[in-house]
């Protein structure tokens, strides 16, 4: 056992063992005790969890010896036979199936086969799939019904991290258990328990960050732990603290993060490189800083939207008054854009082939989209000075304000701003209000909707709709079943926009109408018609037998 990986050595052999997982096991023991056992278990949950773990547990559960005889204790390192077995991975009534290298029907047949044969020396024969989701259509029609109408002593676990592939035959077949992830809190305490037993010098922000690290799975959180413990064994008097935690995983320095956000929020590219090639001198993992990254910018929008960051273990004193400081330099639109560009460059590693260009390209969008964020308020703050009037601002126009000023009003600025635009027509100026357009045709609605690139409405006014009568104010329609559900919506609010006036769009039922489009190709087939009976075109027709008049257009 001294020599087995960590992962290995302190597996749970007791449902007792089980780190976070205390209700499903108090659910399956119960079970048990009562003699109410389902026929098939799933369980379900990431990796290193404990879903094979709890797999052999209820094997043994239900096999252990101590069920017949009371006298036995099967418990601490004192098991009974069955179960001892059991751990060893031998006992004969107990079969382990990897789903992933036997996804065929075959394989299956060859398990229904052995399901027939009566358990040899336990009370149930288990059969234990792991990865079940694994097996193919054909794999998981040949177990239905054996997984409904199972000889007594056969118990199927099946086991399953993508329990959404299984087919709902299948799942309506099992009694289903999630297993959940685990605390970091409970991991912690877990890890340091181990480490105390294998007698290792590590400090307890180590500890937390390997369990932040490992997402919630036991294994994961344990490997890491192993890996840190083999590092310390050279020089047995060092502790491990949480830098060699971070340079063994490629981690970077959270608080350097978080001073990296802040050179970038101030504009300063130059700084925000530097540390970025201090982070990468340090053996940074690309995938990792950004993940990073976007844990810095939850935490950022959670001090905005949610005030100050208390109790989180992910986040030390010195980092939270960090982010309570800098978070007063960014606002939550800045924190989307941020976040759907680090997701987009996070896509971009698995295409470029320089992890370092990638992430210093990153950087530089970061600053430039920071500063062209203050560009584009002082833009719309100027267009919006030149459609209001000269009253509606406090003090003097912008256009006689020095720019240098500009950025130290916009606050205030915009706030009248916003007011001038819940209520445009009340403060636009005499003369922005008397400019209207006069629609006086249909065509006339249709050549105004291509200048104002509305290709859309312009579509469904020529194809889609079928013109009944045209007044001022007034227009009565039909449509076709392709018309755009949006489209008398769309319409009017176009012509209170474009007239300053509200119209009304009746429906009609008038089905002889007929759209503009239709009244243009049949105009057309009239003149073809009407062409075909001249003599130029009883002519050409002579000269090219084969010809096919098409279309006509005039020439200027």
């Amino acid at each position: 056992m001294t020599n087995k990986i960590l992962a290995l050595k302190y597996r749970p052999q007791e449902f007792k063992d089980l780190i976070g997982q205390e209700v499903m096991a108090q659910t399956i023991t119960n079970a048990i005790k009562l003699g109410k056992t389902p026929n098939a278990y799933l369980l379900t949950g990431i990796r290193g969890v404990g879903k094979t773990t709890t797999a052999r547990l209820i094997a043994k559960a239900l096999n252990c010896e101590k069920n017949n005889d009371p006298k036995i204790n099967c418990s601490g390192e004192k098991f009974c036979p069955t179960c001892q077995e059991i751990i060893n991975s031998n006992h004969i009534d107990i079969l382990e199936m990897d789903a992933a290298s036997k996804t065929g029907i075959d394989d299956v047949r060859e398990l229904i086969e052995n399901s027939k044969y009566s358990p040899t020396s336990a009370k149930f024969k288990i059969f234990i799939i792991d990865e079940v989701h694994m097996l193919s259509k054909q794999a998981f029609n040949g177990l239905l019904k054996t997984l409904e109408e199972p000889p007594p002593s056969l118990k199927f676990i099946l086991a399953t991290t993508e329990v959404r592939k299984i087919p709902v035959t299948i799942l309506s077949r099992c009694q289903r258990f999630d297993l959940k992830r685990v605390s970091v809190e409970q991991l912690c305490q877990h890890l340091k328990k181990i480490a105390d037993k294998e007698k290792g010098k590590i400090s307890e922000d180590a500890i937390k960050l390997i369990a932040r690290t490992s997402e919630g799975s036991v294994r994961d959180s344990i490997s890491l732990l192993d890996r840190a413990l083999i590092s310390q064994s050279i020089n047995e008097n060092k502790q491990i603290e949480e830098p060699d935690v971070r340079k063994m995983l490629g981690l970077a320095d959270k608080s350097k993060v978080i001073t990296l956000f802040k050179e970038v929020l101030s504009g300063n590219e130059k700084n925000a490189s530097n540390i970025l090639n201090e982070l990468i001198n340090d053996g940074l993992d690309a995938k990792n800083f950004l993940n990073d990254i976007l844990e810095v910018l939850y935490l950022f929008s959670r001090r905005i939207s949610l005030g100050p960051i208390e109790k989180d273990m992910s986040v030390s004193e010195a980092e939270v008054q960090m982010i309570d400081q800098y978070s007063k330099n960014i606002d939550m639109q800045d924190i989307g854009l941020f976040w759907q560009l680090t997701i987009k460059t996070i896509d971009d590693l698995r295409i470029v082939g320089n992890e370092n260009l990638t992430l210093e390209m990153y950087i530089m969008q970061l600053v430039h989209l920071k500063n062209i964020d203050t560009k584009k308020q002082v833009s719309n703050l100027e267009n919006e000075s030149s459609q209001i009037s000269n009253d509606t601002l406090i003090g003097k126009k912008i256009d006689d304000q020095p720019v240098d000023n500009i950025p130290n009003q916009i606050k205030n600025q915009l706030k009248n701003i916003n007011q001038i635009k819940t209520n445009p027509i009340k403060n636009l100026s005499k003369e922005s209000q008397s400019t209207k357009i006069e629609i006086t045709s249909f065509q006339d609605l249709i050549n105004l909707a291509n200048k104002e690139k509305e290709i859309e409405l312009k579509y469904d006014l020529e194809r889609n709709v079928k013109l009944v009568s045209f007044n001022r104010g007034k227009i009565d329609i039909s449509f076709n079943e392709k018309l755009n559900k949006n489209f008398i919506k769309n319409l009017t609010e176009k012509l209170l926009t474009w007239t300053g006036e509200r119209w009304i769009i009746s429906l009609s039922k008038n089905s002889n109408a007929k759209s503009i489009y239709e009244k243009n190709q049949e105009d057309k087939n009239n003149m073809i018609e009407e062409f075909k009976k001249s003599k130029v075109a009883q002519d050409i027709q002579k000269t090219f037998p084969d010809a096919k008049l098409t279309d006509l257009t005039e020439e200027e």
